[in-house]
């Protein structure tokens, strides 16, 4: 009985030795042992679904058809073809001519997604959704159906407001862009192939991707296919941080890379439209390209940064600064420029009137250069001139090392160009048309030298490093340019 009693006692002491034993013992095989893996489960996306998708909305549009049927059931434009060229008008049997209306009939010619930006209507949508539309109709997901207004498109984000006659709708909150993180879990909702309120899942593949002139997009691993255009890209918080808007695609289907709108941009240029029906952006009136590695050795930067000016547009802001073709724009209002897609961006983003600034790298010098901002046409024009063919064009050695002829202008052509010097191109071949110069080109600077005729064309040329690009500016209609040419061995 009593060893019945203390039994449990031993055990108990036994066991606390053990226990002060592994104690003492267990700090070293810790450190022998991996640390666990955490393993984290998928994420839900359910309690998101309920609550974003009644505010994302389906939305097709229509076009109106001529039906008209002219004499002979021939229609009415193959018919003036007819006469116009003097041939015979065939005749079709009354049985077999098409029984159409006189009247313009309305057919589908789009089907796209949105969402809703403000309870009193206001739907948010890409630009080519709408595109040449003539009706707009918005299905929300209680299968009411609104036509709607367009607002307002813009072209060069992609981005279009339409307006729909409704009130208390279930509006999306905006998500922070720069909060988003490579890796991070996103959600879209839309209409593919116009499977309406289709969720599909994925993660952020990269920010800052630049494949537009005024639009960093981020790009998706989350299936996008045609009819999801115009539909939000959501965070796990349930907010938008992207207006789904291309895809990446050999077939025509979703391959595993989508492209967002980022919803502050969109935001931004969506408040423009809802107040006036337009954008309104600035230009100062160049044309930039990537700073490589040759052009920063060729123009003594030293490291490839900031944007090239490879063109200055004629009485352009950039022109009446003293921005030249060659310069490398490395800030623009004291921000230093990390991506050739900042400038484009920044500028258009500067309201016009605007009083700025752009620090330029030039023949080893860094110039501020006040600027003032214009606003940008809403269709850029581009006017494209050559300078007439001398009569006469004498070949230089030199001119021939690079695949050039070239001649002195007349006083004519100076004068018609505004210009106090230059040599035009002739003709351009090997180096030359490879670096796409061409007849009719006037070349004001080469190897970072000023020239006023052939004889100064020659020197420049002849002093040049022949085994390193040649760095070329020139002018083209009303525009300056600039370009490398690689030297003939």
């Amino acid at each position: 009985m009593s060893n019945k009693r203390w039994k449990p006692f031993q055990v108990s002491a036994l066991a606390a030795i053990l226990s002060i034993s592994s104690a003492v013992m267990l700090p070293e095989v810790v450190q022998a042992q991996p640390a666990p893996t955490v393993v984290r489960g998928l994420p839900d996306f359910t309690d998101l679904v309920d609550q974003v998708g009644p505010s994302v909305v389906n939305i097709r549009t229509m076009e109106k058809v001529s039906n008209r049927v002219a004499q002979g059931g021939i229609d009415p434009e193959m018919l003036e073809f007819f006469k116009r060229f003097g041939l015979p008008v065939p005749s079709i049997p009354r049985q077999q001519r098409p029984q159409k209306p006189d009247s313009d009939e309305e057919q589908p010619s789009g089907l796209g997604s949105g969402f809703i930006l403000t309870s009193d209507g206001y739907v948010m949508t890409n630009a080519h959704v709408v595109e040449g539309a003539d009706d707009v109709i918005v299905t929300l997901t209680d299968k009411r159906e609104f036509k709607a207004k367009i607002i307002g498109a813009d072209k060069r984000t992609d981005v279009a407001v339409v307006k729909i006659e409704a009130t208390g709708l279930p509006a999306v909150k905006i998500g922070d862009v720069n909060r988003l993180r490579v890796g991070e879990w996103v959600m879209a909702i839309g209409s593919p192939f116009g499977l309406e309120n289709s969720v599909t899942a994925g993660i952020v593949s990269a920010k800052q991707r630049d494949t537009g002139d005024y639009l960093p997009f981020i790009q998706t691993d989350v299936a996008i296919n045609p009819g999801n255009s115009g539909g939000p890209l959501l965070n796990m918080r349930g907010e938008v941080v992207g207006i789904n808007s291309q895809i990446y695609s050999r077939s025509g289907g979703f391959m595993g890379i989508s492209f967002s709108i980022p919803i502050d941009e969109a935001v931004r240029v969506s408040d423009q439209l809802r107040a006036t029906g337009r954008v309104v952006r600035g230009k100062i009136g160049v044309q930039i390209s990537t700073v490589n590695k040759d052009v920063a050795e060729s123009i003594g930067l030293g490291k490839a940064q900031g944007a090239l000016v490879t063109g200055v547009e004629s009485g352009s802001p950039a022109e009446k600064a003293g921005v030249e073709a060659g310069d490398v724009i490395t800030k623009f209002d004291g921000k230093p420029l990390e991506k050739l897609a900042d400038l484009p961006r920044w500028v258009g983003n500067t309201k016009p009137g605007s009083k700025s600034t752009v620090t330029v790298f030039r023949r080893g010098k860094t110039l501020d250069l006040p600027i003032t901002i214009v606003e940008i046409p809403s269709e850029a024009t581009a006017k494209a001139g050559a300078g007439k063919e001398p009569e006469k064009a004498k070949p230089s050695t030199a001119a021939q090392q690079l695949g050039l002829v070239v001649s002195d202008l007349t006083d004519a052509q100076r004068k018609s160009l505004n210009l106090k010097g230059g040599v035009q191109i002739v003709s351009a071949d090997e180096a030359a048309a490879r670096a796409g110069l061409k007849q009719g080109d006037v070349i004001l600077g080469i190897a970072n030298t000023e020239i006023a005729d052939v004889k100064q064309f020659d020197a420049a040329v002849a002093k040049a490093d022949k085994s390193k690009p040649v760095n070329v500016l020139f002018r083209r209609g009303e525009w300056t340019q600039y370009v490398l040419i690689r030297p003939l061995k």
